[in-house]
């Protein structure tokens, strides 16, 4: 059930689109030119691609890959740019794998997590820490000419990343110290807290036309919207705990996405959510606002 504390966006509750429960699904984007959405499962090494049938969502097609599955972007080509446990991959229409830029030197036991497109089609993506607290992961920007440039470099756990629609702000989630920050982008400022949370832990948000930013809460089975001053103006319950990531998909962009995990449940909870894992969607009356395409270049990348 919606819990509204103002403004309202969620037209309904939640429902479940899928029969599979995935084991940390995560990263949902729609791709609006192929009318598909592709999500990861980071634990059991895939990238999904799905289509809408009604509410059902319908998996087409997987692709499995060696090293955990962080994130997946799709480029302007159809290609797809994927955060493959250490490195990023590039994934061609013909489904040709090339071997992208190291984010993670070899030998350390980190992981490359959540990634989005900035408004310039500039690929960004964050680490988290696979061996205990951390206060050095990163998050980093691949430019055009195959550069990596460091944004960040202290955080616990690097996570969900969203812009403001004139592309000004950037909102970025420090999923451990419970914090969602803003930065002015272009160029880039020092980051300021946005939100803080008191329960549960920020994931992966998404920004709607309104200027209103969508927090999915790991550990409290919600999904908050946040107006552009931090005040959360609405919950939407979600029968998962593990709620991980969102997105607005559909032509109008009225579809509210929700990813979430079984990741991590104790097996009183999975017995008490047993939708845990499936990925959810409701219809919001407000519209999300739409993520860009991938316009890196291929030429840089090697089989």
């Amino acid at each position: 059930m919606a819990k509204r504390t103002g403004e309202s966006a969620a037209a309904s509750s939640p429902v479940p689109a899928t029969e599979e429960a995935f084991g940390l699904g995560e990263g949902p984007v729609w791709d609006a030119r192929g009318g598909k959405l592709f999500w990861v499962d980071i634990v059991r090494r895939q990238v999904c691609r799905g289509r809408f049938d009604g509410d059902h969502l319908v998996v087409e097609k997987r692709l499995g890959f060696a090293g955990l599955v962080g994130a997946v972007c799709v480029g302007e080509d159809g290609s797809l740019l994927v955060a493959e446990q250490e490195s990023l991959v590039l994934v061609r229409p013909g489904c040709e794998r090339l071997v992208g830029p190291r984010v993670v030197p070899a030998g350390e036991h980190r992981r490359l997590n959540d990634g989005k497109s900035d408004p310039a089609g500039r690929f960004l993506v964050g680490t988290l820490c696979l061996a205990g607290a951390s206060e050095r992961e990163t998050l980093v920007r691949l430019e055009p000419g195959g550069e990596l440039t460091v944004l960040d470099d202290d955080l616990t756990l690097s996570n969900g990343l969203a812009w403001s629609t004139d592309g000004a702000l950037m909102f970025s989630v420090d999923t451990l110290r419970r914090t969602v920050h803003v930065r002015d982008y272009e160029p880039l400022g020092p980051r300021r807290t946005f939100v803080t949370l008191d329960d549960g832990y920020p994931d992966g948000i998404a920004m709607d036309a309104a200027d209103h930013l969508w927090v999915a809460v790991w550990g409290a089975g919600e999904v908050r919207r946040y107006d552009p001053r931090g005040t959360c103006v609405e919950r939407v319950a979600v029968p998962a705990p593990h709620t991980s990531s969102v997105a607005f998909a559909d032509d109008d962009l009225r579809r509210l996405v929700i990813t979430t995990a079984t990741e991590e449940l104790t097996e009183q909870q999975r017995l008490d959510f047993p939708d845990s894992g499936r990925v959810f969607t409701t219809r919001v009356d407000v519209p999300g606002h739409p993520v860009p395409a991938w316009s890196g270049t291929t030429h840089l990348w090697s089989s």
